[in-house]
């Protein structure tokens, strides 16, 4: 049996949430304040492992309709749905342990475990009579803080609602260990006499002759036995040397005794007892030896390595407990270990290091299910993109829940061929778009480079603003989007934005005819002959009125790529003619004429060149538009993307830092300003965008 769903109601930041798992390691992730640590605590209610805090006011999901809170007092529910595992046998124990948990007995497929804080039924009709008359959801919370609170009951039931058996014959077999985020190991943690070392430690000891499969049970017992009883005799001339060496001390101790009356009715206070494995283990210290023969205190050690040994003594502890031949009827049928914000006081390659560790522990059978919290983009990066659980929160109390594991479907070939590509392309940085409010997926270097300077140029910050810009190295959108398409369930609530190249192309009307890259000036000038088609018509038209996704490109008639719009809507700004331009004499010169004719005669002589110029004459477009394109069909054709968008992106930034006066004029490409505008659901135009 295995977590299968969680189903959360009016607890803290979840005014009705269902969430699910799969078996095996489940990594919960999204941006601040979306209730990962609260899914883990709504867990540990179901299965009894709470802070030991009484549950209070706080805790409830703050409604704020009156007339919801007048109709029933506010009410905690929480549901945990466990499912036979694939494969596992009807007469397992954990079977066996939900049997009567059934919601569906002739199925046997599915247990429930509940837990609900509500007011006792007895103060309900006062309640409703209290409340009845107040204007405010503010009002109604105080009353409840005020006069209600104390009476809320909690309780724990499972089956089908109309079953409602106790749960506590099963929870006392099931572990359910919590790690929170705040956690500091005490500097007595490593010494024998703290009680989770010492049963780590009991476990252990003699674990070759407790798991020997060749012996029967009573040999077992009796090999046992006989080393306890050795370790007894051996230690019993080592007791009396030391009742020995306290033998006259004692005398003077036992004088105070009879001076403060503590011989009173002939009770004399003497020292005697034998020695004990477990009372040895007291002595223990765990060190930490280093290769060179340096031995120190695990206490010394920094606070993220110290919280992996404890992990580790945790989970140890878990197997003790779950193994039947150490803790026989007493043994844990189920372990379940959540960790909140499992990265914490760990860089990146120990953060590698415990994930693979709780990844071969959940495969060893030491604990069925895992469930852990994450900001780390290692982490993310790491995992199986099916073990993803991201959470958005787009509204006070509504909780989105993407699940990948449903989005990427294993019958559809299509959806398994995206799934690997985004499992490969994801890294420490990509895996970034997560944990991002909003994205701007790109095809290349150069926007990745440039955007963020852009959004300065309209007085915006992506980094304030929590936008990330996504380099796809290329047009591999449809991969991503599948995650982000809100029309799907289970999909990743956020808003996209994809920027692409509109790159207008032709091919020859011929049967063996390819497509090949055209100026916009070329468009449609020779249909006789050629088929034309801009990029991303589909996309553009598919996504028009889409819920949260938009693609933009440049212009229909006067666009082609994200070079050639940057001249053409700057074709007098000197700021672009950086050192990596290769034509950079010759675009000088033809940015200082007005003439078009004069700046063909800049133009030196070549084949593309030619074909610019007679393709431009033949246009029909006016004078000016002649001019931007002359310029941006040659920028383009003289600029390496990733070399010059850097450089551009180091001059457009020191441009912004110059006085009002001295600073340069320049104007972000339309489409682009369009596309940052989308995320404020305003258009942005030319005087917007315009800096002097």
């Amino acid at each position: 049996m295995y977590i299968k769903e969680i189903k959360i109601s009016n607890f803290r930041n979840f005014k009705e949430a269902s969430v699910p798992f799969h078996e095996g390691v489940n990594v919960i992730i999204g941006h601040n304040n979306t209730g990962k640590s609260n899914l883990l605590r709504a867990m540990g209610l179901v299965l009894g492992r709470s802070d030991g805090r009484r549950l209070d006011t706080s805790d409830l999901f703050y409604e704020t309709d009156v007339a919801t809170l007048q109709q029933q007092s506010p009410r905690i529910q929480i549901t945990l749905v466990l499912c036979r595992s694939e494969g596992e046998a009807l007469d397992s124990a954990e079977m066996g342990l939900f049997s009567g948990m059934m919601t569906n007995p002739a199925l046997s497929e599915e247990a429930e475990l509940r837990y609900e804080f509500k007011l006792a039924d007895a103060q309900e009709d006062d309640y409703k009579a209290d409340v009845a008359s107040a204007t405010t959801a503010k009002e109604i919370w105080k009353i409840i803080d005020h006069d209600y609170i104390r009476l809320y009951r909690s309780s724990r039931l499972g089956g089908s609602l109309a079953a409602g058996i106790s749960t506590n014959d099963v929870l006392g077999q099931i572990d359910f260990q919590f790690l929170d985020a705040i956690r500091d190991v005490s500097h007595d943690l490593y010494a024998g006499y703290n009680p989770l070392l010492r049963d780590v430690l009991n476990f252990f000891i003699d674990y070759s002759v407790k798991n020997d499969v060749t012996k029967t049970e009573d040999k077992i017992k009796e090999q046992l036995k006989a080393l306890r009883d050795d370790f007894v005799q051996q230690s019993r001339p080592l007791m009396q040397t030391l009742q020995d060496r306290l033998q006259e001390g004692k005398n003077v101790f036992l004088k105070y005794a009879l001076d403060t009356g503590a011989t009173f009715n002939g009770a004399v206070p003497d020292f005697d007892g034998e020695v004990t494995e477990n009372e040895m283990f007291a002595v223990l210290r765990m060190i930490i030896k280093y290769a060179i023969g340096i031995e120190v205190p695990a206490t010394y050690n920094g606070l993220g390595y110290n919280n992996l040994i404890y992990m580790s003594l945790l989970l140890a502890k878990m197997q003790a407990d779950s193994s039947i031949i150490y803790m026989k009827r007493n043994a844990k049928v189920l372990s379940f270990l959540a960790v909140e914000e499992c990265e914490a006081h760990l860089h990146p390659a120990m953060q590698y290091k415990f994930l693979q560790f709780l990844q071969d522990n959940k495969a060893n059978g030491h604990v069925r299910q895992i469930f852990m919290t994450s900001h780390s983009t290692q982490i993310v990066s790491a995992v199986k993109l099916e073990d993803l659980i991201c959470l958005t929160s787009p509204v006070l109390g509504q909780i989105n829940v993407g699940y990948p594991r449903i989005i990427y479907r294993e019958d559809n070939a299509d959806d398994v061929a995206s799934k690997q590509y985004v499992q490969r392309f994801l890294d420490a940085t990509k895996a970034d778009m997560f944990f991002a409010n909003k994205l701007i997926f790109v095809e290349g270097i150069a926007e990745e480079l440039l955007l963020p300077v852009f959004a300065r140029y309209l007085n915006k910050n992506l980094t304030d603003e929590h936008v990330l810009v996504v380099n796809m190295g290329g047009r591999y959108f449809n991969h991503f989007l599948k995650l982000f398409d809100t029309k799907n369930p289970y999909s990743i609530n956020k808003k996209i934005v994809c920027l692409t190249d509109i790159d207008p192309c032709r091919k020859k009307n011929e049967p063996d005819g390819e497509y090949e890259s055209c100026y916009p000036y070329e468009y449609d000038i020779d249909t006789a002959n050629y088929d034309y088609k801009h990029h991303a018509d589909t996309e553009v038209a598919q996504y028009a009125a889409h819920p949260n996704i938009r693609f933009y490109r440049q212009d229909v008639t006067y666009g082609k790529t994200l070079e050639y719009d940057i001249m053409r809507e700057n074709s007098d700004c000197e700021l672009l003619l950086t050192n990596s331009v290769s034509n950079l004499k010759e675009l000088k010169a033809m940015m200082a004429e007005q003439d078009v004719n004069k700046m063909m005669g800049k133009m030196r002589n070549s084949e593309a060149n030619t074909r610019i110029k007679t393709s431009i004459d033949t246009s029909g477009w006016t004078d000016e538009e002649k001019r931007k394109a002359l310029l941006a069909s040659r920028y383009l054709n003289s600029v390496s993307k990733g070399s010059n968008a850097l450089e551009l992106n180091v001059a457009l930034m020191a441009n912004l830092e110059k006085s009002a006066a001295d600073r340069k004029e320049f104007h972000v490409p339309q489409y682009i300003a369009d596309a940052f505008g989308y995320y404020h659901n305003i258009r942005t135009n030319r005087n917007y965008r315009r800096t002097v």
